[in-house]
């Protein structure tokens, strides 16, 4: 039996009990024409004073005309956003993780509460992107999730610059070595534009592990949000949306444990984030799927660390995406027997399929080459003790030593 694209707004706007609502969807614009269509939400997360989300509003526009040129009704909506690298410390840093909740919350409520057919989110930070991919997974409806992009590096006496060079500068001019001038400068030079912050931060640890995953089209993440072939990807992400709602495919359908481990496997390959290890056991709930620590640990012990990324490694994201992208990375778990390639993604192709289509940048130096590994094991762990009976998560891609001795200062909150 065939899908009906109109699944949900078929009942909240068809027949004469319905021309109250069908009323109000005429007092802003619409037609006959745009009722007669599936609705498509395009949740975002704008805000005027961070550059991870700023440019949502132009790609949701792009998404907007994908998905009127392929037969739907575009409704775009925005909801909040916590930016962590404004926030940290200070008081504004304990509204972050909050922030997460809230956020797949509001875009459940309004997606619920309006009857949409189907979603495209757009995302840009730390919180924003696993929260619109939990909401993606308790909704369940047909969704795409599209990342804003990365921030481009900045540029300082020759060197390339990312926030990560910022916080190393407060700490030399707090030690004495540069002055409140070149403080300034660096300041000024490192965060060039609109994007999320320039390296394997959580940010496009997130953008990437969602890639993986199979949520996101494998190299749309990649693009930084100031490339010009940022609006044409959001323009076939509303396409591709269309085309997702008339299969009927749906975010569980995607989301499942061996694809999880996809997703875990491309934080450990990339050395990124420990955060990626509350988010994705979100999602995973969030998706009916259970999934313990202890499967990172396994999976970190198997995986080699191949992308050489800051804020550990030697380059940005944007030097990333000109190297071949998450494609290269995913490739190299295929060859290695470490990707369950038979998972589905939301373009409709397996990720062993579209590992197979990546295109690596000849002589690119990002992603090392499978005999030739940064590190045997992938950048994080799972510890256990009397510190941490439950587990606790440390990273150490860019450590060098496997020991450490010495006193422990332990929190039991923030």
């Amino acid at each position: 039996m065939a899908f009906d694209p109109r699944h949900k707004s078929r009942v909240l706007l068809d027949g004469p009990d319905r021309a109250a609502a069908r009323s109000y969807f005429r007092a802003v614009g619409f037609t006959d024409e745009d009722l007669a269509r599936p609705l498509i939400g395009i949740a975002h997360c704008w805000i005027e004073l961070t550059p991870c989300n700023a440019n949502h509003r132009k790609l949701a526009q792009k998404v907007a005309e994908g998905i009127r040129a392929s037969g739907g009704t575009p409704i775009e909506f925005n909801t909040i956003s916590i930016t962590d690298g404004i926030a940290m410390g200070t008081e504004g840093m304990k509204a972050s993780l909050i922030s997460r909740d809230w956020i797949a919350d509001s875009v459940e409520l309004v997606t619920r509460g309006h009857l949409l057919d189907g979603l495209v989110t757009l995302s840009g930070c730390d919180k924003t992107i696993p929260a619109m991919v939990m909401a993606m997974a308790r909704l369940n409806l047909p969704s795409v999730m599209l990342y804003g992009g990365s921030i481009m590096y900045g540029e300082y006496k020759g060197k390339r610059m990312t926030v990560q060079d910022i916080f190393e500068a407060i700490g030399a001019r707090n030690a004495g070595r540069i002055d409140d001038a070149e403080l300034h400068a660096i300041e000024c030079a490192s965060c060039p534009g609109e994007g999320a912050c320039g390296g394997q931060f959580t940010a496009n640890t997130m953008a990437t592990a969602f890639a993986m995953l199979g949520v996101s089209p494998m190299g749309f993440n990649d693009v930084p949000a100031p490339d010009a072939h940022k609006a044409e990807i959001a323009y076939q992400t509303g396409r591709l949306a269309m085309d997702v709602l008339r299969k009927g495919l749906t975010p569980r359908q995607i989301i499942t444990k061996k694809s999880l481990y996809n997703a875990i496997a491309g934080v450990m390959a990339t050395g990124g984030s420990t955060n990626a290890v509350l988010h994705l056991l979100a999602v995973a709930r969030e998706a009916g799927v259970k999934l313990t620590i202890d499967e990172f640990d396994r999976i970190s012990r198997k995986t080699p660390l191949l992308a050489d990324m800051k804020p550990w490694g030697a380059f940005t994201a944007p030097e990333m995406h000109e190297a071949g992208g998450m494609g290269v990375v995913a490739r190299r778990l295929l060859d290695a027997g470490l990707l369950n390639e038979g998972e589905l993604t939301v373009t409709g192709r397996t990720i062993g399929e579209e590992a197979r289509a990546a295109r690596e940048t000849p002589g690119q130096k990002v992603v090392h080459a499978l005999n030739d590994p940064i590190k045997p094991e992938g950048g994080m762990v799972i510890l256990r003790g009397n510190l941490a009976p439950e587990g606790c998560v440390a990273k150490i891609s860019g450590q060098k030593r496997d020991v450490h001795r010495g006193p422990a200062r332990v929190f039991d909150r923030e």
